[in-house]
């Protein structure tokens, strides 16, 4: 690379890494609110948000065309010295929550189609459900998944259905009437569906300004994790997700 295409490579991680700084003071801008924060001209920005996007570092919303932080943030955010982000801010109730309930607890985002652990705490029973920060599960099946879609624009539950890797096995209609029904009782719940021997019940996450943050989930063995015990813990992890909720903007 010679020294002209060096300085070019340069400004562009410039003008990328001051896209990203506009969202230090706003949750979501659109193309134009951007253009105007950085002084660039809109085929610029376009550019550089394409790419931030691709690498999942910023998301649009399809309703809006607005943009906002992606998944990438949370996890880089996992491996910072500070206690002020997201996921360690969470994690205090998250531990709360585990203690309570006695199973392993998940925080869940949607990224495309698909949805990511960005932070977990583990039961302390022998046997119990790992959960590995950063696992990438897909939408069609599991409590936290439902409620990550059930909860999403009509746009974004399409995009999901119309995925070319949606099993076949799982009748569409059927699963957006498992949607309707999630989004009238507040929960979801799953039973050996993605994993034999796993169990999960989970409820919704909402911002301070009732946005949809992520999925938060209570998973444990079958055999243990019965309906009646997930009926029996979900007041608490309803109780915790609305406290989580008011420390997120």
């Amino acid at each position: 690379m010679d020294a002209s295409e060096n300085k070019m490579t340069v400004r562009a991680a410039d003008r990328a890494l001051d896209i990203l700084l506009c969202f230090i003071d706003e949750k979501e801008l659109t193309l134009t609110e951007i253009a105007r924060k950085v002084e660039l001209n809109k085929s610029t920005v376009y550019r550089l948000l394409g790419s931030l996007e691709n690498k999942g570092f910023l998301t649009r919303n399809l309703d809006t065309e607005k943009y906002q932080l992606g998944f990438r943030i949370w996890q880089l955010s996992a491996n910072l010295p500070q206690e002020d982000d997201p996921a360690k801010i969470l994690l205090p109730e998250m531990i709360r929550l585990r203690d309570q309930v006695g199973e392993t607890i998940s925080l869940y985002v949607r990224n495309e189609n698909e949805r990511i652990r960005v932070q977990a705490v583990e039961s302390n029973e022998t046997i119990r459900r790992v959960a590995p920060i950063g696992a990438h599960l897909p939408l069609s099946v599991g409590a936290s998944s439902k409620v990550l879609v059930a909860y999403s624009s009509p746009e974004v539950q399409q995009k999901v259905l119309a995925d070319p890797s949606w099993p076949s096995s799982i009748d569409k209609k059927a699963y957006m009437e498992q949607l309707e029904e999630i989004r009238k009782r507040g929960y979801a719940t799953s039973y050996e569906e993605r994993e034999k021997g796993a169990a999960a019940v989970a409820v919704p996450l909402f911002s301070r300004r009732g946005e949809l943050v992520a999925a938060l989930s209570v998973s444990g063995p079958s055999n243990r994790l019965t309906l009646e015990r997930m009926m029996e813990n979900l007041p608490y992890v309803m109780v915790a997700a609305k406290r989580m909720g008011s420390m997120l903007k």
